[in-house]
C-alpha cells in the first residue's frame, strides 16, 4: 500500500506497513506532539520524533534495515523514567497504547491515544 506521508516537511511516496500507517494516522492528528507508540513491550518513536527523543533521553537512534525508518525506543515499564525528561525538555507527548491483547487478535492491534501530556499541565486523559 503506497501512501503519501510528510517526513521532514517534504512529501514523498513510500510503502507503509499497516502498523506504520496506523502510526502516521496518529501523527497526522497530533503533529505537534512527540508520539510514544506502544509496540509489544516497548514504546517506539519514529523519524523526527526518534531523532528528538534519542537526543533528549540519551537512547540509541537506529534505523530499520528494510526501509531506513529512523527509530528509538525504550521498555514500556520505563515510561515513568523517560516521560518526565521529555516534559522537562518542553515536549508535548501523546502516548499511543495497545487497546487490546495482541495475543487475542490475528489482525493489527487496535491502538489509541491514552494520554496527552503537556509541559505546562499534568496528565490529561
Amino acid at each position: 500500500m503506497a501512501q503519501e506521508v510528510n517526513i521532514s516537511q517534504s512529501n514523498i511516496k513510500i510503502e507503509l506497513t499497516h502498523m506504520m500507517k496506523q502510526y502516521y494516522d496518529f501523527k497526522e492528528k497530533y503533529p505537534e506532539a512527540l508520539l510514544l507508540f506502544r509496540c509489544g513491550d516497548f514504546y517506539e518513536t519514529y523519524e523526527e520524533d526518534a531523532v528528538e527523543s534519542a537526543k533528549i533521553l540519551g537512547i540509541t537512534l537506529t534505523k530499520r534495515t528494510s526501509d531506513k525508518t529512523k527509530m528509538a525506543g525504550f521498555p514500556h515499564h520505563a515510561l515513568d523514567t523517560y516521560l518526565p525528561k521529555l516534559i522537562r525538555a518542553g515536549k508535548r507527548v501523546a502516548i499511543v497504547d495497545q487497546l487490546e491483547d495482541p495475543r487475542l487478535t490475528k489482525k493489527l492491534v487496535k491502538r489509541g491515544i491514552t494520554e496527552l501530556v503537556t509541559p505546562n499541565k499534568n496528565k490529561e486523559q
